[in-house]
């Protein structure tokens, strides 16, 4: 017998999952966390909720915000459901199911006065976010754009925002007029240097109504930097069904993960912070070697098979890497193009990370999309694969698997897979993506006009030269000749 997920029924789902052991009502509001996805409740809701159950730091609840429609429908959902979320971990040799109780509330969404007032709140300490990495306002360089008109707009509005960052100026304002300390910003996204990136959307957000209150920002806000690491798939109604008929849950958005996970962060925080190493969060001084790490190998990784397994019309992870075209091609891009020019990480092997990261993908229970790799490509390739692109150009290292990565993108933006197939594109730039694409079939060079995109790379002419000759490999061979050609050591001329 099925039981719908709430507080009242706890006791029931404790048949078939674990259930939090500590009483909800004893929580208190210390976070707001901006874009309540199903990573975030995978990963930092993870990490408090193992706090919580310890029995520590009951104060450093969750209440959620958003600006985006996404962000309404999932308060709607988890609301009915008292905020619970059922977390499902798997491995390949087991599926365990564990509720998490961590949020308290999510704030109605895009209500800036009710956010504000939230952000304004003396117990909020810390403000974090997962927004994507499209969520930044940047371009392909890391530059944050003041111009957008989104951000211009609240620069113009200061007091009326509607982007997360004029949110948080004004939050941070009204702490400020009120005498209250400032919270601590922390950005839980995949970017090169997330706090860095935060601050300088946050301070240029708030340079372009007030120069002054920037600059006080600037010195009296911390933006700890960090690596967040755990695959974790989009939910489908596959999912919600699972989730009854072998665990007798109803739960309207459950999470589903692999059973890894990693937080490495900076103890830089402005007000405090829970006790977080208590539960496997590893604190350092300068984050900047496990991010190349890990957005390089594993992010970049994920980039690198996307495009060809769905020209090869290939749809879950796992059917990717064991096609032995796709994993080679994977294996030879790491180790030639990605592995030796990633800076030495502190008492890790990057050889043994990546069969790690193999392992991970490897693993059928998780049933990641290949559809979910490949969507936000223009923003996920300027951070993910050609910041190697570049390394290895300045460093007079060749790049013929990195450039055919990019010609791979740009032959899945032409449209259609090898076999004939239409593809769904998902990415905010994908009308001039595409036309480009479609261009660049009898002109390469087409595709890499796009400075907020390829930036210094496409200005390279060994890049232009291996970018070309992949591209006219992928059209008038296809995916799985050019793939063994490049395995072969054939595709360069």
């Amino acid at each position: 017998m099925t039981c719908k997920l709430s507080l009242a029924t706890l006791s029931d789902v404790a048949r078939s999952a674990a259930i939090p052991g500590y009483d909800r009502a004893s929580l208190k509001a210390g976070i707001v966390h901006f874009g309540v996805g199903n990573f975030h409740r995978a990963h930092q809701a993870i990490y408090l909720d193992d706090l919580f159950n310890a029995g520590m730091d009951h104060d450093w609840a969750i209440v959620g915000a958003g600006v985006l429609p996404s962000d309404a429908a999932m308060r709607e959902k988890l609301a009915a459901q008292d905020f619970l979320t059922t977390v499902v971990e798997q491995d390949n040799n087991k599926t365990a199911a564990r509720v998490t109780a961590p949020m308290i509330d999510i704030l109605p969404v895009g209500d800036a006065t009710a956010i504000i007032a939230k952000l304004a709140d003396p117990e909020i300490r810390i403000v974090s976010m997962t927004i994507t990495e499209g969520g930044y306002f940047i371009d392909a360089s890391g530059i944050f754009n003041p111009t957008h008109p989104a951000i211009a707009a609240d620069g113009q509005n200061p007091n009326a925002p509607k982007t997360v960052f004029g949110l948080i100026v004004a939050g941070l304002k009204a702490r400020k007029d009120k005498g209250i300390g400032p919270f601590t910003v922390m950005s839980c996204d995949n970017i090169p240097h997330n706090g860095i990136v935060t601050a300088n959307a946050v301070v240029g957000t708030a340079a372009l109504s007030d120069p002054a209150f920037a600059h006080w920002i600037r010195a009296n806000v911390a933006f700890p930097n960090g690596m967040v690491d755990r695959i974790t798939p989009a939910t489908s109604q596959r999912e919600v069904d699972f989730l009854r008929d072998n665990f007798e849950i109803e739960d309207s958005w459950p999470v589903y993960c692999e059973e890894f996970k990693q937080w490495v962060l900076e103890d830089k925080f402005t007000a405090g912070r829970p006790a977080l190493e208590k539960v496997g969060v590893t604190f350092v001084a300068d984050v900047t070697p496990y991010e190349h790490m890990k957005i390089r190998i594993l992010n970049g990784g994920h980039a690198a098979i996307a495009y060809p397994a769905a020209l090869m019309d290939i749809h879950f992870v796992h059917d990717s890497m064991e096609d032995p075209l796709i994993r080679g091609f994977l294996a030879k891009l790491e180790k030639d193009e990605i592995i030796p020019i990633v800076p030495p990480v502190p008492n890790t092997s990057l050889t043994d990370y990546f069969e790690l990261i193999e392992h991970r993908l490897l693993n059928p229970k998780i049933a990641d999309t290949i559809p979910r790799l490949a969507q936000d490509g223009s923003n996920r390739q300027p951070k993910f694969i050609l910041p190697s692109t570049l390394d290895n150009l300045r460093q007079g290292r060749d790049v013929v698997g990195l450039a055919l990565v990019s010609a791979l993108w740009c032959r899945y933006f032409a449209g259609k897979t090898d076999s004939g197939k239409d593809i769904v594109f998902n990415d905010a730039s994908a009308e001039r993506l595409h036309a480009a694409a479609l261009k660049a079939k009898d002109d390469p060079a087409a595709f890499l006009v796009f400075d907020d995109i390829f930036g210094e790379v496409a200005k390279s002419e060994l890049f232009r030269k291996r970018f070309a000759y992949a591209l006219k490999s992928l059209w008038e061979k296809g995916t799985r000749e050019t793939l063994q050609l490049y395995l072969d050591g054939k595709l360069a001329v």
